[in-house]
């Protein structure tokens, strides 16, 4: 009976998809706000961005050199230099003063605009400036090299011009967007805002870190494993700390959400624990507990929480406590809705092939996700992956010592040396490119 009531639930087995596809119908694209282009990194933006100004604004040397009538350069060589005529000395931010005529030039800083009458530049390297110490206006210049027009000058609005779709809605804020958009003479966008994701752990066994250690508790590593994973993904976290295993406490900790677009628990949630965090939610909200075909983090609950405050509820995910099962469900179930909130499609990370260097076992049906180290052979050009140490999923070193999760198919028993391997590639150290 005891072997019984363990599986009953087991027929109704989710795979991994079936399972996400049921969290992510409950995630839509967030509202907007403005926010400093420099505070926007990784966000979507929310409308498309034109531009109000031409780039470059004038037209404007690529050059230090000189500013001439291409035509005056005519026959112009190193052994004949043309001699013409310095007006003046243009320097980037400053506009010239005097118009460019027949057997004039001046003198010009890259960037600063070109004078009226010039259509080229000489550079520097190509006058006889090199062999003059300084050169001051009425100075006259030896131009050693023809030019023809439009020589070393840059078109006003060549990069954009004013009016242009720059960049589209749904564009992600990169650091060189964030150029752009300072180019353009905006200290502001509108982008989609980064949800508020709480984040509660449940137990009497465990110890916030930073507290004198007692006998018989461990400390919480899952608030902070998803407190990092959260801004890793770009959400903002709200870290509510440990509820005891009662349901006042709970309850009182679940209302600190009320604020939040995604609630994320840990733990609670395994066959004969999940009462409390049942009992509470089926007072306010729903909760459905799944099995998912994945190991590790079989044990998965998702629903809704209620509260006096706001008309709509709040998404509740909760997570198996085991610490690495933990940040795997978090990995399949949490980052993609975050994601989705911020108006990216969902996102797999990336996957490569890498051949196994050791093996990895299935017992029971379940796709696998194992911590594995990538690295590159360099001889063969083919990425190598092993397994990190031990496949229990409350190996914290494991996963810390990992770059990937391996994935073994649910219809394989052992995947050995050799083998051909799938690997979610979690980051990208150097030394594996």
């Amino acid at each position: 009976m005891e072997s019984h009531t363990h599986h009953h639930h087991d027929e109704d087995m989710l795979s991994v998809e079936q399972a996400k596809q049921r969290v992510l119908a409950n995630f839509g694209v967030l509202d907007a706000e403005i926010v400093p282009v420099t505070q926007a990194i990784g966000q979507v933006l929310s409308n498309d961005i034109f531009s109000p100004l031409d780039i470059p604004p004038l037209n404007n040397s690529a050059m230090d050199g000189y500013a001439v009538i291409s035509g005056d350069t005519d026959g112009a060589g190193a052994d004949n230099p043309v001699f013409l005529d310095v007006l003046e000395t243009i320097a980037a931010g400053s506009l010239p003063k005097v118009k460019i005529g027949p057997g004039k030039a001046s003198r010009i800083m890259t960037g600063a605009p070109i004078p009226p009458g010039a259509d080229a530049v000489v550079p520097f390297e190509l006058t006889t400036e090199m062999l003059i110490a300084t050169v001051k206006e009425d100075d006259s210049i030896g131009i050693l090299t023809e030019v023809s027009e439009g020589n070393d000058i840059r078109i006003a609005g060549r990069d954009v011009g004013r009016g242009d779709k720059v960049l589209d809605k749904g564009s992600i804020i990169k650091p060189s967007t964030v150029g752009l958009l300072a180019a353009l003479g905006l200290s502001e966008v509108s982008v989609i805002r980064r949800p508020v994701v709480a984040i509660l752990a449940t137990g009497d066994e465990l110890l916030e870190p930073g507290a004198d250690y007692v006998e018989g508790k461990i400390y919480d590593s899952n608030t902070n494993t998803l407190v990092a994973s959260v801004e890793s993904v770009g959400g903002i976290p709200l870290p509510l700390g440990v509820a005891p295993d009662n349901a006042g406490e709970l309850r009182s900790k679940l209302q600190q959400a009320v604020d939040s677009d995604l609630i994320i628990t840990s733990a609670g949630v395994s066959k004969g624990d999940y009462d409390l965090v049942k009992d509470v939610l089926e007072e306010h909200g729903n909760l459905e507990f799944w099995s998912v075909r994945m190991r590790p983090a079989k044990p998965l609950a998702f629903g809704h929480l209620d509260f006096d405050k706001r008309s709509d509820s709040i998404p509740l995910l909760g997570l198996p406590g085991n610490p690495v099962s933990t940040f795997v469900a978090f990995e399949q179930f949490g980052r993609p809705a975050i994601r989705l909130m911020m108006g990216k499609a969902a996102g797999e990370r990336p996957i490569v092939k890498a051949t196994l260097a050791d093996s990895i076992h299935n017992y029971d049906g379940r796709r696998v996700y194992a911590r594995v180290r990538v690295w590159k052979d360099q001889d063969r050009g083919v990425y190598c992956a092993e397994t990190t140490g031990s496949q229990e999923s409350n190996i914290l070193t494991a996963l810390a010592y990992a770059n990937g999760l391996g994935i073994c198919p649910e219809d394989i028993t052992t995947l050995g040396p050799g083998d051909e391997i799938e690997v979610v590639m979690l980051d990208w150290p150097e030394e594996i490119l």
